[in-house]
């Protein structure tokens, strides 16, 4: 079951506590920024928020689509989390939070973090060092699954 729900939750590109959201990362690098409302007078962690706003992001959570099996005669796995993640010519760039197969876009999707500076660069393509062997990702612009919430709100 939390399998499962781990896969439906990565094909949505919904983070979790303590995986993508901790006190790690800046709400603006991982989407939350939109759902802070500044012009409330008080809520907890407003002055810290504010102290934050401004900045540019260190990292951005993003969405991948993984090639988790290069080659068909060797059996692939899925991303799980931990895995480094580099642009094409080596270059470390960032990380994999979270990793599942999914059944729905069948396909090995995975969510993780880049640094913004690769991102605002154009980068779309990346490696992802799953079982210490490169495999292709290709970074998702919108959710595998519903990408517009239509079904969510239907």
């Amino acid at each position: 079951g939390s399998r499962s729900l781990l896969s439906l939750r990565i094909e949505k590109g919904y983070g979790s506590w303590g995986r993508e959201y901790s006190p790690e990362w800046w709400p603006q690098e991982v989407g939350l920024d939109r759902l802070i409302k500044d012009d409330k007078p008080e809520f907890l962690g407003r002055e810290a928020w504010l102290g934050l706003k401004g900045r540019t992001p260190r990292y951005r959570m993003v969405g991948f689509q993984i090639d988790a099996h290069p080659d068909p005669e060797v059996p692939g796995a899925d991303a799980a989390g931990g895995e480094p993640v580099f642009l094409p010519d080596g270059e470390p760039v960032g990380h994999v939070s979270s990793g599942a197969w999914s059944f729905t876009a069948e396909a090995s999707l995975a969510i993780g973090f880049v640094k913004a500076p690769a991102l605002d660069a154009g980068h779309t393509a990346f490696d992802v060092a799953v079982l210490g062997l490169p495999h292709r990702a290709r970074l998702l612009e919108r959710p595998a699954f519903d990408p517009d919430g239509a079904r969510l709100r239907g």
